[in-house]
């Protein structure tokens, strides 16, 4: 393990790190930040994605021994003061612990589905911009067992900040593809013998009557347009049932409900 001191918020080998918040949103080229103790060690165990560098506070070395130590050979650990991380960052990094991760090649949802067993739960995310939600699914699917997760293209990146951090690392270790026609991947879907279940407040049958034999599909759409009715008239529809005058929970409350239902006497 090397640490490297860093006393210069604009040494160029902390660049990466540069106004965290600004970088959200205008891309990292490739690039993802891994935020805090958890998320740290998930992404030096995780096998998909590559570690370029570390910057830790220097107060919070003593505890990240054990963590640090799983590094690869060859990546930098930076060191900073409260002050220069701070400043580094654009805000008050009150965990002091970042690193920054390369996201590699894109995966293919078609090749994705193709590594999968023949009892597969896979998540379809479909319009769901929100980073927290799609962080929290992330964690219910690593919680439940699910075997990948597939996001449309309106769907937010699960390597943003957020996203990672929302769902503790989960969204590093489930593996995930992005798809563009909803209608082609439930066409492929179909080919490679999944059954495919779309959640909607208005579905025809109560999730509790629903069982999961083999693979399965499950759909999930944004909160507020909920999945697209041309979806929902081609596949079956489950609707979680509550007190009558309410009909919706949020999304990310809602997949927690349906993958514990589907997992069922699976652990």
């Amino acid at each position: 393990m090397e640490l490297v001191r860093i006393d210069d918020p604009l040494d160029p080998r902390v660049a990466a790190y540069l106004d965290i918040r600004e970088r959200d949103l205008v891309g990292r080229q490739g690039r993802f930040v891994a935020e805090g103790k958890v998320v740290l060690d998930v992404l030096l165990t995780a096998r998909r994605f590559e570690t370029e560098s570390i910057l830790v506070l220097e107060n919070r070395l003593a505890g990240l021994e054990h963590i640090l130590a799983k590094a690869p050979a060859g990546v930098p650990v930076y060191v900073a003061s409260g002050e220069t991380m701070d400043r580094i960052a654009g805000f008050h990094m009150h965990r002091g612990i970042l690193a920054i991760g390369r996201k590699g090649t894109p995966e293919n949802a078609g090749a994705l589905v193709k590594t999968l067993d023949a009892e597969a739960l896979v998540v379809v995310l479909v319009g769901i911009a929100n980073h927290d939600n799609v962080g929290s699914i992330f964690r219910n699917a690593a919680a439940f067992g699910a075997a990948a997760i597939l996001l449309d293209t309106t769907s937010c990146d699960p390597l943003y900040r957020k996203a990672i951090r929302v769902s503790v690392g989960a969204a590093l270790k489930v593996p995930f593809a992005a798809f563009g026609d909803t209608a082609e991947l439930a066409g492929m879907l179909d080919r490679d013998g999944f059954a495919q279940l779309a959640l909607s407040p208005a579905g025809r049958t109560d999730i509790r009557d629903v069982e999961r034999n083999g693979r399965l599909a499950l759909y999930l759409g944004s909160e507020g347009e909920g999945l697209p009715q041309t979806l929902l008239s081609r596949l079956t529809t489950a609707r979680i049932a509550m007190a009558r005058d309410f009909d919706s929970l949020n999304v990310a409350a809602a997949s927690a409900i349906a993958l514990h239902h589907f997992s069922a006497g699976r652990f």
